[in-house]
Order: C-alpha cells, then structure tokens, then sequence
C-alpha cells in the first residue's frame, strides 16, 4: 500500500451503554486489523458525548464501533456529521429506526416484511393495564426493550407472574417496551454488506433464546454455515434481510437477524446498524465464508466511507 493510499482512522468504541465491554472488544479488534491493512488506526475511547479532541489528529475517517446508545441511535453519526468527518455505517436517521424496535416494526409491516406480532407498551402505563393487555395478546410472549442492543433486556414470559420482573428487567434499557409474538424455531442471521446478502449463519443456543450470554460468554453457543435450507427458502431469508436493510435506509453494513418459524413461516425480528466486531461476532464470520477476511472487511469499509463522503462533497458542488 503506498504513502497516499495510507489513512488516519480514528476507531470510536467503548461509550456509555451496558454494552461498552462489547463495544471496546470491538473497537481493539478493528484497530488491529486496520493495522494490518497498512493504515494508521487511532483508539477513541468514548467516555463523554462531546467527543473531546476527535479531531486533534485529523484522522480522514471514523470507523463507529459503539454499540448501544449513543452509538446505534443516531446520536455519535449526528456529531460526526455536524464535524464533517466521514464514518463508517449508517446515517443519522436510519440509525434511530433500526434502534428503535417498533419504529422498526411499523416499517417493516408498511414494507411488507414479514415480522412476528406484537404490541408496545408505554412507560407510563400501570401494571394492571399491562397484564390485561399481555392476557389478550398471550402467552408465551418476549418482552423487550424498545431500544437496546445485544440483547439486554429481553426475556420470554410464559406466564403472568413472569410479567412483572420482565417488564422491570425491559425498562432498565428502555422506557417503552413491546410484546412480542413468541415463535419456536430455527435462528438465522443475514450479514449485509454494501446493500448485498452475505452467507447466512444459523445460530444454535444452549439457552432458551440468543442472549447476551449465549453471544459473548457461552462457549457451547455454535454457528453453523452454510446452513441447511431449501434454496427457496435460503433467497427467501436473503431477501427479506436485504429489504429490511434497504426500507430503513441503512448503509455500508448491517446485521439482520430472523426466525424460521415452526409454523413454516419467516419472520425479521431485527436490524443491527453497528454489528459486533468481537472475534466471535457474526458479520466478519459471514465476510470470512464469502472470502473477505477481517482486515480487508475493515479496509473495504472505511474506503466506502471515504469514498461515500468525497462523492457527496462533489454533487453538493456540483448542485
């Protein structure tokens, strides 16, 4: 790689959220293999909201690698945007949607992507008109966060003296809260990289579902691709994931995780605009079965940012 080809990278991880451990083996792991691809990476420890000294050493880019708040909800892309430094990931808006699960939810029904039923739940609502409406919507169902990642948050309540801790647990992340249709079956994950599917990889737990344990802790966890699927169904999945990735105007990348009911039926459960870049997270192990090892990953990423934000300059010049 020559001199001129060579770019400052300021590597934005850690942050604020219950998910900074995450998000700092992430950003350690992005460093690295930015290292390794010839460029010249800088370790942004997040630990305040105004980003102080970002810019001292005027990197030509950021790769985001917070998870959470402040890193997925469009807050961290707000703030670079305003700095006019380019990054890697989706933009201002379409981070807000993905994080936010019902915003999500509305879009995907107006989109006609298939998605399990379910109802929100607002913060202020008492605890009796809250297990009326989870005895009309039934049991089992999953009780999550509106907006939180990795998982946090979310339990399956199979019956009603479940509901209170549950719904307690969901607002530690988040002050709205939705039920969600509980479906047996098989799960999948669908990397997107650059507005394309990569290979799916099934997800096979210990646990009763792909928690924050089962991600980062369970060693019994495993990951299966290719994975075994009628092709119709293997293009249907692929295809659902790349709409879900495009209806939220998403960018560069994303993760999009479904089930494959019991029932026979698919269903996108979510969007992730800043996936995991841990050695055990899922789009790098999607990149790796498509022929794309972790470091030119990396690159491809920050040159699609760089690149993105040149020719955006140029037609607002052009204009």
């Amino acid at each position: 790689m020559s001199k001129a080809e060579r770019l400052k990278v300021a590597v934005l991880m850690g942050g604020l959220s219950g998910e900074r451990e995450v998000s700092l083996r992430s950003g350690s792991a992005v460093a690295s293999a930015l290292k390794e691809a010839g460029h010249e990476a800088l370790p942004y420890d997040v630990t305040d909201l105004s980003l102080p000294g970002l810019l001292k050493h005027r990197p030509d880019v950021a790769f985001v690698a917070l998870h959470g708040t402040f890193g997925e909800d469009g807050v961290v892309q707000q703030l670079l945007e305003n700095m006019g430094l380019p990054y890697t990931g989706s933009g201002p808006q379409a981070s807000r949607l993905a994080m936010d699960k019902i915003a999500s939810k509305r879009l995907f029904i107006r989109n006609a992507i298939p998605t399990a039923d379910y109802l929100t739940v607002g913060p202020a609502a008492p605890p009796e008109t809250v297990a009326a409406q989870a005895e009309q919507f039934g049991y089992p169902l999953v009780c999550k966060p509106a907006a939180s990642g990795s998982s946090l948050g979310i339990s399956i309540v199979r019956r009603p003296a479940e509901l209170a801790p549950a719904l307690a647990l969901a607002r530690r992340e988040s002050e709205s809260v939705l039920f969600e249709r509980y479906i047996r079956g098989r799960e999948f994950t669908v990397g997107v990289l650059e507005g394309e599917a990569l290979p799916m990889i099934e997800l096979v737990v210990s646990r009763e579902f792909f928690d924050y344990g089962a991600k980062y802790e369970d060693e019994r966890t495993r990951y299966i691709t290719p994975v075994s699927l009628l092709p119709t169904l293997y293009r249907k999945a692929c295809d659902a994931a790349v709409r879900a990735y495009r209806a939220l105007h998403c960018r560069h990348m994303a993760r999009v995780d479904l089930l494959y009911g019991y029932d026979g039926n698919l269903y996108v459960l979510e969007a992730n605009t800043i996936p995991g870049f841990t050695p055990r997270s899922l789009l790098p192990m999607a990149a790796a079965e498509a022929g794309i090892p972790f470091a030119q990953l990396c690159d491809r990423l920050v040159r699609g940012a760089l690149h993105e934000a040149a020719g955006g300059r140029r037609r607002r010049l052009t204009a």
